[in-house]
Formats: C-alpha cells, structure tokens, sequence
C-alpha cells in the first residue's frame, strides 16, 4: 500500500540493514565537541542494501574518485551530549582552482528516506559546473541506507505488502488494507522503535547544521529537491542567519497537510497523465495507446478496473495488480525521459504482459532485480509519520473520496487511501504543516516547474511568501516531468548555475520555458 507521501519523493532508492549495528556508540555517553570532529575519506564503497545496492561508484569524467566518510552526530538532539549515530556522507571534490572554490554544496534529492550517498554519483555529470567552485557532497539522512536506517518488514512481507489492493471496494478490503497497515507499523516499532522518534525534519535538519560545522563551512551552501525543499525550508528556518547560497527544486508546498499534499499530488498526477497523453497522439507516427488523447486515459481506465478483478503475469511469480500498475504509471510520470517506457509499458499490458509496469512499480518502491528492498519505503513513512500530526480514520478517507475522485479519477481513490498509512503510528506527528519562515536569511532561489506532477507548481510560490519577505526569488519553469534543473534546460541552467556560482540572483519572476 502506497503512503501517499512517498509520491514526493524524488526516483531515488536507499534496504534494511540492522539498527543496532549502526547506532554510533551504543549506551556510552560522549562529551566531545562533535564540531571539531575530523572526517576520514576514503574510496567510497559499493552502497549498502539499505542504500539500494550495486557497484562502487565509477570514477569521475576527469578520473576522480569519489569519496566517503562518517560523521557523528547526536542521537537525540535534545540530549547532544548523549549517544551518537554515524551519518553517511559523499563527496566529489572541487575540479576547479582552489582559489576559486567556495565550499561544499551539499544535496538532498527527496523522498524522504532517498540515498544521497548512492544518488549524487548517478549525476557526477549534470552537476560538472557547480563541480568548479564546490565540492559536491550529498549524504543518508538519519532513519536512511547507513544512517541509523529504520527497519520494518523483510523482503518477503514486502512484497506481499505492495501486492495488497491499495483501493478497497468493500468491507473486505478495507479491513485487509487496515491490517496489513497495522502489521506494517507494528514491524516498525518492532523493529526501529528507538530511532521513531528521531528522525524527523527538524532533527535532519540540525545534522546539516553540523554537517555544515564540520564541512569547515561558514555558511550552508544547498541544493534541495523535492523533499529537499521542506528540508531546506525547515534548515532555513532554525539557521537563518546560517544559509548561504540555497536553490530548491520541486518544491514542496509548506502550507499544506499530508492531505492537502495528497489532494494536490491527485491533481498534480492526473495533470501529467494528461500531458502524457497528449504528447503520445499529437506525434506525427500513431500513437500505439491510443488514437485521441481521451482514448488514451479511456484505456488506461479499463485497464486498472480489468486488473483490480483480474490480475496478469507480471515478474514472475508476482502478477501485476490493479496497485502495482497504479503505482508504475506514477513512477514513469516523473520524467518525460520515462514516457516511452510508459508506452510500451501499456502496449505490453494490453497484451497480457505486465513486465514494464511492475519494473516501474518496483523502481518507486525500491526493489531491485534480486527481491531485495532498500529501506526508502520504511525511512519514508518513519519520517512522514512522525513529521504529520494529522491521523485519518477509514471513515473519514471513504468520505473525501468524492473530492479526491474530482481531481483525479485514475489517481483519487490511490492517494486517498494511502492517507490511513499513519492512522496506528506508535509516534505522534510534530506538526500540521512546517515551519519554513526565514527572517534574516540570504535569498534562495526557489524553482517551481508548471508540468510538475508530485510537486505541484503552485507550492513554489507557497514556498516562496512562507520563507519570508527578501527570502524566496521565484523562477518558473514550463516543462514536464519532476523538477527542473535535471530537465537540462539552459535557461534554468544558466539561473541556478549563475546563483549558485557567482552569487547572482535572477529576477523574481524569471520564467524558462
């Protein structure tokens, strides 16, 4: 079952490993001042199964390697004197002079519960000219791959977890959807229940501000996407006097609650299907899925309500579910790069064969091709949950079904539904909405994209009057897919690189198309 906040994240991938193996120093108190701590990089390893697996990072296009280390950080920070956890950290160091180099640039690329340290080599390449000034460094937030990852259920009550049908039609169903979310959050503090408390935003946040510390930073010099923008904001707002240059991208809308998210992500999703669509029949060759636009969606609607009764062969021996198909459509409409995988996702399924759209599925839920899960989808609820005060009832999702259907009628009942993944949460959310405001802190360009389907367009500007008057510059792209600076357009490009490098503000209201 989708928690419908995992839709922000962005595609990225983090699988469990033991907690008590990676809490720092066990029941021994530490009285040393962790600013003053010394990293020890080294040649990065292959990610860990929590990081999502996989090789060694390749080295760097002029030879470089990449490297990593472990930064200690408090357990609890209201007791910063107390336990540690180790912190994985990343970095590519600075290609240019080193007259010219300003600091670390580090990134968060979303989620929550996402792999900075298996991430940022994937984009060693799109990030080369912020390489010139900057060492790039990305890291696991804490819950996260080697930071003190949050465990929940095993690969086996995973699968079976994701197979479920995640928009019940009956009674039935409904109470087969509340126990498996029951079992699954059980496993959680079963398994994580001393870490639940601890991972939230706020806490992340003041990692970075020792990470910034240790870095030899005297200000943060960041790059936030997607989840990264409540990170930031929420950064922004404890340090305000410590943010130095800052972009986010995909932003988050703060002003919202989990079910505000979720009502816009309804909408968001169902703006990009529809611009999928559109694309695939306006191209001069037909379009394999559909003659008009509208036939398009049409069978695609026929498809969910044929799988939901009957399921088709998908990666044996799993078959593809009404849920799983639900879910691989929502991942391919990240990026534009992913529709044509969508297209033949659907040609193959009309024809019997789910492969692609459970490829998909198990993309955005952190499956590899070995049955093995990063813990992306137990650091995402930990952290959610415990950041969202709201908790919905089933009674209450069946009665904003309705407005959840008007917005998206292929996407409503999907995200309505993942609303009750915090309703038995052994911990209580912290808040409504975060705290983003930011009195006193350097500008930060933020970037919404008008395509954007898991981060709505509109929270950019939400973002930009939440962080305050002189704080937030607005720039609009008007493209597709999640985010914008990936999308390599050279407009955003020049803005975010002439920002982040030379300390030029574009003008509020730039717009990049």
């Amino acid at each position: 079952m989708p928690n419908p906040s995992r839709l922000r994240a962005a595609a990225v991938t983090a699988t469990a490993l033991l907690l008590s193996s990676l809490v720092g120093c066990g029941d021994d108190a530490q009285d040393e001042d962790l600013t003053a701590q010394k990293l020890s990089w080294k040649d990065c390893p292959a990610p860990s199964q929590a990081e999502g697996g996989g090789s060694a990072p390749s080295p760097l296009p002029d030879g470089d390697q990449w490297q990593c280390a472990t930064m200690k950080a408090p357990l609890d920070w209201n007791d910063p004197k107390g336990d540690t956890i180790d912190i994985a950290l990343i970095r590519a160091r600075a290609s240019g002079d080193a007259s010219g180099r300003i600091g670390s640039l580090v990134f968060n690329f979303g989620g929550p519960g996402g792999s900075g340290v298996s991430t940022l080599p994937s984009f060693g390449d799109e990030y080369a000219a912020l390489r010139t000034r900057y060492d790039l460094v990305s890291f696991d937030p804490r819950g996260v791959g080697r930071s003190a990852a949050v465990r929940c259920e095993n690969d086996q009550q995973l699968d079976a977890y994701f197979q479920q049908d995640a928009t019940p039609d009956d009674a039935a169903e409904r109470t087969a959807l509340v126990d498996s979310t029951k079992d699954f959050n059980a496993a959680c503090e079963k398994n994580s229940k001393k870490m639940l408390p601890l991972v939230r935003t706020t806490d992340a946040a003041r990692d970075m501000d020792l990470m910034r510390q240790v870095l030899g930073d005297d200000r943060l010099y960041y790059f936030g996407i997607s989840y990264g923008t409540e990170l930031g904001g929420v950064y922004a707002h404890l340090f305000p006097k410590h943010v130095g240059r800052a972009v986010f991208d995909a932003v988050v809308d703060p002003t919202q609650t989990s079910e505000q998210g979720s009502l816009g992500q309804a909408r968001g999703f169902q703006l990009a299907l529809d611009n999928f669509a559109e694309d695939c029949t306006s191209k001069t060759a037909d379009c394999p899925v559909g003659d008009t636009a509208q036939e398009v969606k049409d069978r695609i609607a026929r498809l969910l309500k044929d799988l939901d009764g009957k399921p088709i062969p998908g990666i044996f021996p799993r078959e593809l579910t009404q849920s799983a198909a639900t879910n691989g459509i929502a991942q391919a409409l990240y990026s534009k790069d992913f529709w044509e995988y969508l297209t033949e996702g659907l040609e193959q399924a009309y024809a019997g064969d789910g492969k692609i759209l459970m490829l998909l599925s198990d993309l955005m839920n952190g499956r590899t091709v070995n049955g093995e899960y990063s813990n992306i989808t137990a650091a995402n609820i930990s952290i959610n949950c415990a950041d969202d005060k709201p908790r919905y009832s089933t009674a209450y999702v069946e009665e904003k079904l309705p407005e959840f259907r008007a917005a998206s009628s292929l996407f409503g009942d999907f995200l309505a539904w993942g609303m009750v993944g915090c309703t038995d949460w052994a911990v209580p959310g912290a808040a409504d909405r975060p705290d983003v405001s930011a009195p006193g802190s350097a500008p930060i360009l933020v970037v919404g994209n008008t395509g954007d389907p898991a981060t709505p367009y509109e929270g950019a500007r939400k973002m930009v009057d939440a962080l305050g008057k002189g704080v937030g510059v607005e720039l609009t792209y008007k493209g597709q897919g999640h985010g914008a600076y990936g999308s390599k357009n050279k407009c955003v490009q020049a803005a975010v690189n002439g920002y982040l490098l030379n300390g030029k503000v574009p003008t509020a209201g730039t717009v990049c198309s």
